[in-house]
């Protein structure tokens, strides 16, 4: 077994961070995981990505060739990222314009939206993501992420991190039904 997974965005989403959570969470089931990460120049604002790859066997290549899920949470990433995927499932913030690839099912949930107006804090849109990403793919359970973002996040913000995740967990469900996998 082996997934592959980019998330893509904007610098200061958060992504890398959700990429090292998703990494940790595999690894404490006991998987193999490598977690790879690029932004542009700018601090914020910029294009960023981060992958990661989960197997049961050894990794001989640290980078996704081929990503089973693809998540987009800006316009600029989803044309980056979005146009070449050629098998998989592309995960989509609802807010994005975009075309989908032929063949590749697109699911479309609100992230940044859950974040901003039902937790309040748009900076958590990256654990929303996490609990999206982690409850489709089934590469860690619920409590495995819940525990690699107590341990990730930064002290005092465990809570509202987790409750992100929560929300992220509950969007996963409505996408299976969407893809049909339930």
């Amino acid at each position: 077994m082996r997934v592959e997974f980019r998330l893509s965005g904007s610098g200061g989403q958060g992504l890398l961070l959700a990429g090292i959570v998703l990494a940790e969470a595999a690894i404490n089931e006991g998987k193999n995981a490598v977690q790879t990460q690029s932004y542009g120049p700018e601090a914020r604002g910029g294009s960023s990505k981060a992958e990661v790859v989960i197997s049961d066997s050894e990794i001989d290549y640290p980078k996704a060739t081929e990503p089973d899920y693809l998540l987009a949470l800006s316009n600029d990433a989803y044309k980056s990222y979005g146009v070449s995927m050629k098998k998989g499932i592309i995960i989509a913030d609802e807010s994005l314009n975009i075309d989908p690839p032929a063949k590749v099912p697109v699911v479309r949930l609100p992230i940044l939206e859950t974040a901003s107006n039902k937790l309040g804090r748009a900076v958590v849109a990256n654990m929303v993501a996490l609990g999206v990403l982690g409850g489709i793919s089934g590469v860690a359970s619920p409590e495995t992420l819940k525990e690699a973002v107590r341990n990730r996040v930064p002290k005092g913000t465990e809570e509202l991190n987790t409750e992100a995740l929560e929300q992220g967990l509950l969007l996963a469900k409505q996408a299976k039904d969407q893809l049909g996998l339930i």
